[in-house]
């Protein structure tokens, strides 16, 4: 509200625009795309182009899942990043630099621009990687409880497991006349 409406002078405020969400799966795929286009356009070196792709490959691989994360996860927020801000920077900066340059001249750490650039995608790897095993950890935990379930259920699940088929059943067996306990007929024989 402006200070004119509070006199009645003006028109009223237009509501404020609606905040864009978190991007979608889509959107964080075509990020990928693009910037695996823009290290190929710019020609990376074969040691950063295959760093990259190793980080995309896991991110694509995740994306699917965030939803497993819970809504404002903080390994959720490290997915999206890295394929919306983290490695678009990161190439777009070293492809910024002249190649000669970038690639021979020392600036941090006696590393060059390539070497840094190949440190801070083997980072992103890594984190990646955990972030995905995190991801992937619930499903993995659903199969060793079921394990325990059925170990429970059918014994050693090593041995093969026991269906209880090799106990007496303790549920009395009737005739087909319904006269009471007595064993069942056997399997009828062909006719003569």
């Amino acid at each position: 509200m402006g200070i004119r409406s509070w006199f009645g002078r003006g028109e009223p405020e237009a509501p404020a625009p609606p905040r864009p969400g978190p991007p979608t799966e889509d959107q964080l795929l075509a990020a990928l795309d693009r910037v695996e286009q823009q290290a190929r356009d710019g020609q990376v070196p074969g040691v950063v182009l295959s760093r990259l792709l190793r980080v995309t490959r896991i991110v694509r691989n995740t994306v699917p899942r965030l939803a497993d994360l819970g809504i404002g996860s903080a390994q959720g927020y490290s997915v999206m990043a890295t394929a919306t801000d983290y490695l678009p920077v990161a190439i777009g900066n070293y492809l910024r630099l002249p190649r000669d340059w970038a690639d021979t001249r020392p600036i941090a750490d006696g590393k060059s621009s390539v070497m840094l650039l190949v440190d801070q995608l083997d980072l992103l790897g890594a984190t990646m990687d955990k972030v995905y095993d995190a991801v992937l950890r619930s499903d993995a935990e659903a199969i060793i409880v079921h394990g325990q379930f059925l170990e429970q259920k059918f014994g050693a699940g090593s041995a093969g497991g026991s269906l209880g088929l090799d106990t007496p059943d303790p549920t009395p067996q009737t005739m087909p006349n319904g006269n009471g306990p007595g064993p069942l007929p056997g399997p009828l024989a062909p006719p003569d």
